[in-house]
């Protein structure tokens, strides 16, 4: 990716205009979801982690979410920019949030949490607000690996980010994962 790189429309389903995946460096255990125009001032995305936050694996600002992962690594995530509300296929996931963001740009950046900005994917949404269910399942084998088979794809966090236009509604948390006493 360059500056101001936006992604293509690549899906092939009437209700996915965008489906692409990354593979982002999950460093202080999370991954952001930003408007474009806030990437510059998003250093104040911590305060968002509140302890409630922290259980949720959720942070929330208004032009910027903090996703929380059970990983301190390289996570999978797969973005799917929808028309609309997609079908709940919470159970096959391990934890599954939503949240609402005001993309007042029309672009949506997904990065590290530190990752340099103007690299980062950005991907054009219709501006307004935009509901963001976070997806994550294998998180148990990514937080636990087996010793003798660390960095296995199969140890790998999966993140898939859904967005679609909405009108602004409180976060949610559809399904919790709790961490089994290590």
């Amino acid at each position: 990716m360059h500056e101001g790189d936006v992604l293509p429309c690549l899906g092939s389903r009437d209700d996915v205009s965008v489906a692409i995946n990354l593979e982002l460096f999950a460093d202080y255990f999370q991954i952001h979801v930003l408007d474009d125009d806030s990437v510059a001032t998003e250093t104040g995305i911590g305060d968002v982690w509140t302890e409630q936050a922290f259980l949720d694996g959720l942070g929330v600002a208004e032009h910027a979410l903090a996703i929380g992962t059970a990983v301190n690594v390289t996570v999978d995530v797969t973005i799917d920019l929808l028309t609309g509300q997609p079908d709940d296929d919470s159970a096959d996931f391990d934890h599954v949030v939503e949240a609402s963001l005001n993309l007042a740009s029309g672009r949506m950046v997904v990065l590290g949490c530190t990752d340099y900005g103007p690299d980062a994917a950005r991907f054009d949404m219709p501006a307004g607000w935009t509901r963001v269910r976070t997806s994550r399942r294998n998180l148990e084998a990514a937080a636990f690996p087996d010793l003798d088979c660390e960095d296995e794809p199969e140890d790998m966090e999966e993140i898939r980010i859904q967005a679609w236009p909405a009108p602004r509604s409180l976060p949610n948390v559809l399904k919790r994962w709790t961490p089994p006493d290590a």
